[in-house]
């Protein structure tokens, strides 16, 4: 009885993992000739993601109206690509003043991910589509999977739940053939090329995730009302630094002296919000609040100007 042939699937062409004809001699590189060819392939990357910006556009232009009706922004990535996405999920509440859950990071292996390698939690979908069950995902929430590959399967599990469940998916990856750009609604694909270390997609796709993550979550919050001009104007202050940085955002935009925009951070409870309209229209703290509840917290219409957008 003649043997059955085997016949095993391509493996999926990665870009992040193909050699770099730059650094084949990179062990024989003297430390400044390595720091000048990274400093020469980095150059690379704010144009890859410049290609992009079209649909990083668009995606936000989709993100903000699920927002403002309750929805979340999610994002899903494991080892460099999750702690990218759990880096930026955690600098917004004290930037734009939110609720942690608003922004969130899932990533797989959990906590313990963050700070060191989970063995094998990547390769399991099943674990991508549970971890958002658990934070019980809404058609009302925006997905953002990341991975350089666009091979992950912990992400790509995830997006196909969220699919399922009607959410919107954004896939961020570092190739445009691969399964994540084509099975997420809207794929962003900077493709900065192999890195000088193969595949070790910390350097060159790391750099373009968090470019691209920098203008979601940011313009995603600036839309939603969360600055006033380029001030953060919700942020919080949790030390010193910042409850100077406060007075100073307070200054910045009333064009009041110190002793006036101290005396409004102290009778508004020290909400920035409240202390401009007191500043700029003349009012109390009560009828500053008042003023803001009426115009359903849009700043701008408190403060009687033009809508920024």
């Amino acid at each position: 009885m003649p043997s059955r042939k085997v016949v095993r699937k391509p493996r999926q062409r990665r870009i992040t993992e193909e050699r770099n004809a730059a650094s084949k001699n990179l062990d024989r590189m003297s430390s400044l000739e390595i720091s000048r060819l990274m400093n020469r392939e980095d150059q690379k990357v704010a144009p890859a993601v410049g290609r992009t910006l079209a649909t990083i556009a668009r995606a936000i232009d989709e993100i903000v109206p699920r927002m403002t009706m309750g929805g979340r922004l999610i994002y899903v990535g494991a080892g460099s690509s999750g702690r990218i996405g759990v880096l930026d999920a955690s600098e917004c509440p004290p930037t734009f003043g939110v609720s942690p859950d608003l922004v969130r990071a899932l990533i797989a292996g959990g906590k313990k991910a963050v700070r060191q390698s989970v063995e094998g939690a990547e390769d399991r979908p099943k674990d991508g589509a549970r971890d958002l069950q658990q934070i019980r995902l809404s058609k009302l929430d925006s997905v953002v999977g990341i991975a350089a590959s666009g091979t992950t399967p912990y992400v790509l599990g995830a997006i196909a739940f969220a699919k399922r469940r009607g959410a919107l998916t954004i896939g961020v990856a570092a190739n445009r053939r691969s399964p994540l750009a084509k099975s997420a609604a809207i794929a962003i694909t900077p493709e900065v090329g192999p890195e000088i270390l193969a595949g070790s997609t910390r350097l060159k796709a790391g750099t373009s995730q968090k470019m691209v993550l920098n203008m979601l979550s940011t313009a995603v919050m600036v839309r939603l009302g969360h600055a006033y001009g380029n001030l953060m104007i919700d942020m919080g202050e949790a030390n010193e630094k910042l409850r100077e940085r406060a007075k100073w955002i307070l200054k910045e935009a009333s064009d009041r002296d110190v002793s006036a925009v101290t005396r409004a951070l102290r009778q508004s409870g020290r909400d920035l919000r409240l202390a401009l309209i007191m500043l700029k229209r003349g009012v109390s703290a009560k009828q500053a609040r008042k003023i803001l509840q009426q115009s359903r917290g849009n700043l701008r219409q408190a403060l009687g100007e033009r809508p920024s957008h």
